[in-house]
């Protein structure tokens, strides 16, 4: 008798699972494998294990070693000093440079002369008559009464020299920038070469090129202009870009298919079909002008920006607010005009195609030349109108604003400063004053964020950034990162970048926490949003400069101020993008929360914080990117680090310091752009 043994392939299952089924276990990896988020999380657990021993055994611990260092300082210097031996008798600088830098000066003067000709009744009449045109009667009166309050405060003439410098710096702003950008909607090859210098252009610190600036055409007004010109065009073209690219392509076809040339189906269609984003272009073109407006006068611009700049040396908060209210009506005023114009309307609609049995550019509709002639009729009386006031402002005596209709506000803006100080300041129940707050928050924020930062090894740092931007974007937005960070270091700016840094986070922080408490009730209450929007359009239009005046009177001299300045000037847009995302929520599954009986804080939980994520991210994104700015500025009143670096480096000259932290900057924010917001490759589960 054969006796049979049982081969292993032959065992039984455990009763109740197939055999041939996979273990749980196996299963329950193969569904977690399947998920990108853990997946990508598994893979860094992996790496780690690997690469962390290995390159604390190689490299130890402590700050970016000194032989992956490049020094940058002979080659900059010596540059700086070419430009400054050459600037009165090279061919380039008097040939090219001279005329560029008179050709500003001249059209800057130009338009000051004939504002200063109008008068104070010839142009605020024009403001309004141009906001009526474009923009309508409301636009108008917010026009008429902003101009008239800049007269009032005792700022008419710098605010005409500043409008002089912004109408100049805009156009320029607007023609580069409209130039750029065609070429880029229009090539494939050329939007990805420009594409980096938009983001370097943007991403780099206005006073990091001041300085350069200044070397080669001195202080002055042309300077203040082209330093403008190079933080403002950066939107236009990106605006433009996207228009031109976005086409419908439909519409293109039909162009192409009645045998249009290419410049025809430029004129004809591209232009007309990517109008609103060429006018919201022009729109953020003038805000991102109008911001610069006092950084230009730390180099030489006269107006509104010079008097904001002298009053924060002597910590005089009543003119500096003077001078910083015409800057905010004037946002106001040419926000709401170019959105106007941006605005569709019946009667400003033209085709953009040619039309069966017409030509390119009629108007739609039955009644084309009728409204060409109502066209006419509106055009000629505005411009009867303007010819009149003007006469009429001519033929007065006072051109400027009459000494006699001013209303000074230093004086009790002073005082109310001064109040604050003495009952803030110190002596507040419980927690001492802000003077306190400011120590506590340098102390127990501030201090070991920055220490721990500084003491976190330098590729341990790398290998966090690369998994943090690897889990929100794809490995292009790691590699981007990483490459970003490790600039830093080459550049020999690793540790003051810890520190910067360690104010950018603290402040960031602080900024999210009450911008998403301020927002919810915004979202949830039109009448909360009506009382908010006035407030933040103040304070998102106010230049950086004057956030610093009244908080160094609160919180004295150090890292504090600047971070609370920061904090003012970046929460009206976490708040606004916020409050619009959680507002845009699904009105349907609002309603199927509600009716399985989810409170309010469930609802917001669970329902519209998921739902709103990409407008959260997003106001995260530009958290970091405005506290960043602020903070850098922050270096004028003691917040250090690369600030410091770059306002010492332009205050004395030195391209070397200026540049190379100006430069670490961008690299930082390239960094933290990249950490919190996630790219098109991972939101779709790339």
């Amino acid at each position: 008798m054969t006796v049979h043994t049982a081969s292993p392939q032959m065992k039984t299952a455990p009763p109740g699972r197939d055999a041939s089924a996979p273990h749980p276990a196996v299963l329950a990896l193969r569904a977690l494998w399947a998920r990108p988020a853990a997946r990508k999380l598994l893979i860094l657990a992996a790496a780690a294990a690997v690469l962390v021993p290995v390159a604390a055994a190689t490299h130890g611990s402590g700050t970016w070693p000194s032989a992956f260092t490049v020094d940058l300082t002979k080659p900059l210097t010596g540059a700086s000093d070419w430009i400054i031996d050459n600037r009165d008798s090279h061919w380039a600088f008097l040939y090219f440079f001279g005329h560029v830098s008179g050709a500003i000066i001249g059209a800057v003067h130009a338009v000051y002369t004939v504002l200063l000709a109008l008068g104070w009744a010839g142009v605020t009449a024009a403001a309004a008559l141009l906001a009526w045109r474009v923009a309508g009667a409301r636009v108008a009166v917010i026009a008429l009464a902003s101009f008239a309050a800049c007269g009032l405060l005792g700022m008419w003439v710098p605010t005409m020299r500043t409008l002089a410098l912004m109408i100049v710096a805009v156009a320029v702003s607007v023609a580069v920038g409209a130039l750029l950008g065609l070429a880029a909607g229009l090539s494939d090859r050329t939007f990805r070469a420009l594409r980096p210098v938009l983001d370097t252009m943007q991403a780099l610190p206005a006073f990091a090129y001041l300085l350069p600036v200044v070397l080669v055409f001195g202080i002055g007004v042309a300077p203040a202009v082209l330093a403008t010109v190079v933080y403002a065009a950066p939107p236009m073209a990106r605006l433009t870009a996207l228009g031109l690219r976005s086409t419908d392509r439909g519409v293109l076809e039909a162009v192409e298919s009645l045998g249009a040339t290419g410049r025809q189906r430029l004129l004809t269609a591209r232009l007309p079909l990517a109008r609103r984003e060429l006018l919201l272009g022009v729109n953020q073109t003038i805000m991102m002008a109008l911001s610069m407006a006092v950084i230009a006068s730390v180099i030489g611009a006269d107006g509104l920006g010079d008097r904001v700049y002298q009053a924060l040396s002597t910590v005089d908060v009543g003119s500096a607010l003077a001078a910083g209210i015409p800057i905010v009506l004037l946002a106001i005023v040419l926000d709401r005009t170019t959105a106007g114009a941006a605005s569709p309307s019946p009667r400003r609609l033209w085709a953009g195609v040619p039309q069966a049995g017409g030509t390119p550019g009629r108007r739609l509709g039955e009644g084309g030349h009728n409204q060409r002639r109502a066209r006419t009729r509106r055009t000629t009386a505005w411009l009867a109108a303007l010819a009149a006031v003007a006469t009429a402002a001519l033929a007065t005596g006072d051109k400027p604003w009459p000494d006699t209709w001013t209303v000074a506000i230093a004086a009790p803006v002073n005082d109310a400063k001064d109040w604050m100080v003495d009952h803030l300041y110190t002596g507040l129940p419980g927690i001492g004053g802000t003077a306190d707050l400011a120590a506590h928050y340098t102390t127990w924020v501030l201090d070991p964020l920055r220490d721990g930062l500084q003491a976190l090894p330098w590729w341990g740092a790398l290998l966090l950034v690369a998994a943090l931007a690897w889990l929100i974007g794809t490995w292009r937005t790691a590699l981007t990162a990483v490459l970003s960070l490790a600039a830093i270091g080459v550049l020999g700016r690793w540790e003051l970048s810890m520190d910067t840094l360690s104010q950018v986070v603290a402040a960031v922080a602080v900024t999210l926490v009450l911008g998403f408490a301020i927002a919810v009730p915004a979202a949830r209450s039109p009448r909360v949003e009506r009382l908010l929007r006035p407030v933040l359009d103040v304070f998102q239009t106010m230049p950086q400069f004057v956030y610093l005046i009244p908080v160094v009177a609160l919180f004295g001299v150090g890292r504090a101020p600047a971070a609370a300045a920061a904090i003012v000037y970046a929460l009206p847009a976490v708040v606004r993008i916020a409050s619009e995302g959680l507002r845009r929520v699904n009105p349907g599954a609002m309603e199927s929360a509600r009716s399985l009986g989810a409170t309010g804080g469930q609802q917001l939980r669970q329902v519209q914080f998921p739902l709103a994520r990409p407008q959260l991210l997003l106001a995260v994104n530009q958290a970091v990117v405005l506290v960043l700015s602020v903070v850098i500025i922050g270096g004028l009143v003691g917040g250090g680090a690369l600030g410091y670096e770059v306002v010492f480096g332009l205050a004395q000259g030195d391209l070397a310091t200026g540049l190379t932290a100006g430069v670490a900057i961008a690299c930082l924010g390239l960094m933290l752009d990249r950490v919190t917001q996630p790219t098109k490759g991972a939101r779709d589960g790339a």
